[in-house]
């Protein structure tokens, strides 16, 4: 796909968006509850699903959030733009999948309870296979296969934070155009692991990215309302919503997401005093955190120093660590972009807004 190719239906009009057991024709809604597995006692496992068919010709691009089930910021992305936003000049068709991991959501956990499996890492699946693939190829069969483009939505895990950022496999420049057209100020570079709906989706055909933001179990409402910025942009991009405007951040950088360097570990276990947060600005040798024990005795004191002047892009949540547990995500940006990030972030005030 070119830089500047919007991807089409048919030019006489939308196509009617169809999958197994239903049928959305072109300038309807609806609001679908579809069956992807049972419960212990034979009741279906349904997952909440809204397709909004647009009456002119576009892309079908697919929102998803809560593959982990505790992962709720996305959820009230996905139901805004399904029922709050106004698609009557709608180019193409809206697939969201608010909830895609009911189990989990249910029960507030982050794999799939019933049978102990993550699924994003079931795509694309396989009929016949474990419970979690059979759920994954389900949905991604009937409401995955169908789109043209994906942009799936998650938190950090329970007890980090992460601040607003694309993750995305930027060799593809499909992939990346989507990446760019979101307009976070970080993109963190790589496939994603076997298994996750963005890299199978790709690997599909379906240009994917993935939307890391705050944390799990809660909604965050600067974060759920800079990712509305970040769709609507992706939407303006590929001509969904021809009125509107791609977003520009005012700076990007784009992090090699292989490079571990960037994960600051802990190397004593103990209560950890953290100094910064998610999208703070850390200097070369600044004091990131403590960890002591207890009886904070200054003897077994550690002091964690910031290798070099970065932005933190995740952080942990839960002051309590073992040797060897995650502390922060330090990402190191060129100079062009530090000074970038400077002057919007002033000398007196290093957190800004935009980066929360």
């Amino acid at each position: 796909m070119s830089d500047d190719e919007v991807i089409a239906g048919s030019p006489d009009g939308n196509d009617a968006f169809t999958y197994n057991g239903g049928r959305v024709d072109p300038g309807e809604s609806a609001n679908i509850r579809y069956g992807i597995s049972e419960t212990y006692l034979g009741d279906p496992v349904r997952i909440p699903v809204t397709v909004v068919n647009g009456e002119y010709p576009g892309p079908t691009v697919f929102l998803s959030a809560a593959a982990h089930g505790d992962e709720l910021n996305g959820i009230e992305v996905v139901r805004e733009v399904a029922h709050d936003w106004d698609h009557s000049e709608l180019h193409g068709t809206l697939v969201c999948l608010p909830v895609m991991n009911v189990p989990g959501f249910l029960a507030q956990e982050r794999y799939l309870p019933i049978y102990d499996r993550d699924l994003n890492r079931s795509f694309p699946g396989r009929e016949g296979s474990t419970g979690a693939r059979r759920m994954a190829h389900r949905i991604f069969t009937n409401f995955i296969e169908p789109c043209d483009i994906g942009i799936d939505l998650h938190t950090s895990t329970r007890g980090r934070t992460n601040m607003i950022h694309v993750r995305a496999n930027m060799d593809d420049s499909a992939v990346a155009r989507v990446a760019k057209a979101f307009s976070t100020n970080v993109i963190i570079a790589g496939r994603g692991p076997s298994g996750t709906l963005r890299r199978e989706a790709t690997d599909a055909g379906i240009p994917t990215i993935t939307i890391e933001m705050g944390e799990a179990h809660r909604f965050q409402r600067k974060l759920i309302d800079r990712a509305l910025t970040g769709v609507a942009s992706v939407l303006a991009e590929f001509g969904l919503h021809p009125d509107s405007s791609v977003f520009w951040p005012g700076w990007r950088t784009i992090i090699d997401g292989s490079d571990e360097k960037t994960w600051l570990r802990a190397d004593a276990g103990g209560i950890v005093d953290m100094k910064f947060g998610r999208g703070e600005l850390v200097r070369e040798g600044e004091v990131i955190c403590s960890i002591t024990n207890p009886f904070k005795e200054e003897d077994d004191k550690v002091t964690v120093e910031a290798p070099f002047t970065g932005l933190i892009v995740g952080v942990l949540e839960n002051p309590v660590v073992y040797p060897g547990n995650p502390l922060c995500h330090l990402v190191g940006l060129p100079e062009d972009t530090l000074h970038a990030v400077e002057r919007e972030v002033g000398e007196d005030d290093r957190i800004a807004a935009v980066f929360q």
